[in-house]
């Protein structure tokens, strides 16, 4: 346990990143969301009316510089708390003392650093003590605090998404590290908005990655008369992402994901694979890729092959454990088993298909044959009358109509001959044959 000397003022031996955290809203860049003008975090961090909170988001966002930002505004004693180095003995030892805070009139906030790490023994310490306004608690997680949190506890805090920060954001964040006194200002750096632009789009959304590879790219720069020189090669090797360093717009990231969904739906391996690996090596997260291929499986693929949406998802959930660089040999994978998979888009002709009638169409009510009716009046009304039960039948299948009357001839999905569909298609005919033959010999 100490106190405020997450926020002390750094020396100029402190790594960038430290030396350049904000210290005010002005200062701090992103989550216009959530500290835009009017915004409401802002306004309880100016009014000083700080209540129980989470910060939920990914690293190198604000989420700790948001917490020293309040620590500098309160009217409060401020603590920092760490979960990894902090047991049930510290936390029994701040309660008291906030506790007696509290009776001679005094707030304290406490600040929990990286609160999923605690077990729900100790979150559950917290509990009374912000229950009965003892503390005000304000935890930081990069996990889901749905999952990640005791459910007494969240409900009795309010949850801030902080978002991954944009490449302009993180421009800016570099532009204050190049022009402040506390950064490289007084050295005379020599960087190219282009490259500036590559460790902005390296960091993927975090801010503390931004300024390291900045000041590993400056330490590692030409030294001159002029000042320090930033070349491209020695980016790359402080980034290892040469192709970033000549995507000017982000256009390529685009290029990119079409050409790889494009090349699995061409049955073409070799090129999935090596447009997935070239979005890697240009520093595209793991799990957006795993998303799109989880899309594609049943988007392009679909009954022709469903194993392939369990391999897309098991694979965004490999990427999810390991990380990389370990899950690209998951995604390789995924990518080849889907590449090779029959193609089938019937499911996505279905799906658009029917989007488009229940956009357009009217919103006719459910048949009363199709509803349940719990009570008696709802029987009264005739809900459920007509329902046939199919697995009273030996076909277990029935003519019984579930379409809407003004809908009854509709039809969306339209089996293609391709693997497994091939089967299902001819399942699927076979039950319309046997309803058609029913349905006149119940007319008769």
């Amino acid at each position: 346990m100490e106190q405020m000397t997450l926020f002390d003022d750094r020396k100029q031996t402190a790594p960038l990143a430290s030396r350049l955290r904000p210290a005010t809203l002005e200062e701090f860049a992103g989550q216009g969301h959530l500290l835009g003008e009017g915004k409401m975090l802002r306004q309880l961090i100016e009014r000083d009316q700080i209540s129980s909170m989470i910060f939920w988001g990914p690293p190198g966002v604000g989420k700790t510089t948001l917490a020293g930002i309040i620590a500098s505004r309160t009217n409060a004693d401020f603590i920092n708390f760490s979960a990894v180095t902090s047991g049930i003995k510290e936390i029994k030892e701040v309660m008291n003392q906030a506790e007696n805070s509290r009776k001679m009139g005094i707030r304290t906030v406490l600040f929990i650093d990286e609160i999923h790490r605690f077990n729900k023994a100790q979150q559950d310490a917290f509990l009374p003590f912000v229950e009965k306004g003892s503390i005000v608690l304000i935890g930081a997680t990069t996990e889901n605090p749905s999952f990640e949190v005791n459910g007494a506890l969240l409900s009795r805090c309010r949850v801030f998404v902080l978002k991954a920060l944009e490449e302009a954001d993180l421009v800016k964040v570099l532009d204050r590290a190049l022009h402040s006194m506390n950064g490289f200002g007084p050295q005379n750096v020599r960087i190219t908005e282009r490259q500036v632009a590559a460790i902005a789009a390296f960091a993927n959304g975090d801010a503390r990655t931004a300024l390291n590879t900045l000041e590993m790219a400056v330490t590692n720069g030409e030294l001159s008369a002029e000042g320090i020189l930033v070349t491209d090669e020695g980016l790359e090797q402080c980034i290892s992402r040469k192709s970033l360093l000549y995507d000017k717009n982000g256009e390529e990231h685009y290029n990119l994901i079409s050409a790889l969904h494009k090349s699995m739906r061409n049955s073409d391996p070799d090129a999935a694979i090596y447009w997935m690996c070239r979005m890697l090596e240009g520093g595209e997260n793991p799990l957006y890729i795993a998303r799109r291929l989880i899309r594609f499986a049943s988007e392009d693929i679909g009954m022709a092959d469903s194993h392939g949406l369990e391999v897309a998802v098991a694979a965004y959930q490999a990427c999810h454990f390991l990380g990389m660089p370990e899950c690209d040999v998951h995604l390789v994978h995924a990518v080849t088993y889907l590449a090779m998979a029959p193609k089938s888009n019937a499911l996505y002709t279905a799906c658009e298909a029917c989007k488009q009638d229940v956009r357009n169409l009217t919103a006719w009510p459910v048949p009363l044959r199709l509803r349940n009716a719990p009570t008696k009046l709802m029987k009264d009304l005739e809900y459920g009358k007509g329902y046939e039960y199919a697995h009273d039948t030996e076909e277990k299948l029935t003519h019984m109509e579930c379409m809407p009357e003004s809908l009854s001839n509709r039809e969306y999905y339209h089996p293609t001959a391709q693997g497994e569909e091939k089967l299902i298609g001819e399942r699927l005919e076979r039950i319309k044959e046997w309803k058609k033959i029913h349905l006149k010999k119940s007319m008769t």
